[in-house]
């Protein structure tokens, strides 16, 4: 991997972290399509960079989270589910899931499920005042909601948002509950997933981390602020349909160049 491929990749990485159209399923399309070899570094820079991403949210929301102690045990409820799973099925889930087709369907069917949820779920009123007010069961079935997002190219983001939809929460704040859900999942995936690396990296390796960290935490910044606004007066709908024309494209790509 090149320094303007990694620059590329932490990009991508800042971009769709917190959008309902996978992350992971865009960087190991962007990998495929720029013929980045997966070697343990790319790998681990993947995952490392994701903290950049991560500290952006924290940052924005730090106020949040100094309100008082009801958002963690909420956040701790959500995060439960994911933390078992995870744990359990880790293994089979790097082994066998984290492929070119994999990600390219789950782009389409988790297209389809965002268009559907705006048409029929996602303008119902919610009688919540703030995000802190949802009840631990809901936020414990959001979680579960989390769980789905363990396949590459479903979306932690779309997975969650439409956990929230689902338990009582209205758009804007199920896409919050998703952002501050973000910050103890992430950590733990990432932290997990470096622990489980035993590469040491070269200067060159390190100062490309460096560079993608600071890269994904202003794109993430940038990101968040956007789609917030956007998602307040326009809904999941177009993401929806770049999600399915993403992957029939890369279907379409994988197809002719037989990278599949």
């Amino acid at each position: 991997m090149t320094l303007f491929q990694s620059i590329i990749i932490a990009i991508i990485e800042g971009l769709t972290e917190f959008l309902p159209i996978s992350s992971t399923g865009h960087m190991i399309l962007a990998s495929t399509a720029m013929n980045i070899h997966e070697d343990e570094f790319v790998k681990t820079f993947e995952i490392g960079i994701q903290l950049g991403a991560i500290l952006a949210i924290a940052l924005m929301y730090i106020k949040r989270f100094f309100r008082g102690w009801t958002i963690y045990f909420k956040l701790l409820a959500a995060f439960i589910p994911t933390a078992i799973v995870g744990l359990l099925a880790y293994e089979y889930i790097k082994a066998y899931l984290f492929n070119p087709i994999v990600v390219s369907v789950s782009l389409i069917l988790g297209g389809i499920v965002l268009i559907f949820i705006d048409k029929k779920v996602v303008n119902s009123e919610t009688d919540l005042a703030e995000v802190e007010d949802i009840s631990y069961k809901n936020a414990f079935f959001i979680g579960l909601f989390q769980c789905l997002s363990m396949v590459p190219g479903t979306s932690r983001a779309a997975a969650t948002i439409i956990g929230g939809v689902f338990n009582g929460l209205d758009k804007k704040q199920a896409t919050e509950f998703s952002f501050l859900l973000a910050v103890p999942t992430m950590i733990a995936a990432s932290g997990y997933d470096l622990l489980k690396s035993d590469l040491a990296m070269t200067n060159q390796q390190l100062s490309f981390m460096g560079i993608g960290l600071v890269v994904a935490f202003i794109t993430a910044w940038i990101a968040v602020k956007l789609f917030l606004k956007y998602v307040s007066n326009h809904g999941f709908t177009a993401f929806g349909y770049y999600r399915i024309v993403l992957g029939i494209l890369f279907l379409i790509f994988m197809w002719g160049t037989d990278l599949a």
